[in-house]
């Protein structure tokens, strides 16, 4: 594997977890936002059911997935933006090694 610049990595890493807490402050919105909101969120319905019940049963989860798709794609975004997806990288992740 080749090595990476310093200032490289801490880039990458600084913008990594950028993204991180980001998608930790929607998920807690999301999910703790929600309960604390219960009461004026009861007027409102989704699919049937008060909005507040419906984010605690099921919103909350559909959010966190579509959390994991998003950290997925911008990672990789990421990954490209500074180099470190590159083919060896790849293999590696693919299951092979690579003898240097």
């Amino acid at each position: 594997m080749r090595k990476i610049d310093k200032s490289v990595a801490n880039g990458y890493f600084r913008e990594k977890n950028t993204y991180m807490v980001i998608y930790f402050i929607i998920w807690a919105v999301v999910s703790y936002g929600v309960v604390l909101l219960a009461e004026p969120l009861s007027t409102i319905y989704f699919n049937g059911f008060p909005f507040h019940y419906f984010m605690g049963a099921q919103g909350a989860l559909a959010v966190f997935i579509i959390l994991l798709f998003v950290n997925a794609i911008v990672g990789d975004k990421i990954d490209k933006k500074y180099g470190i997806n590159d083919k060896k990288n790849a293999e590696i992740g693919m299951g092979s090694t690579v003898d240097h």
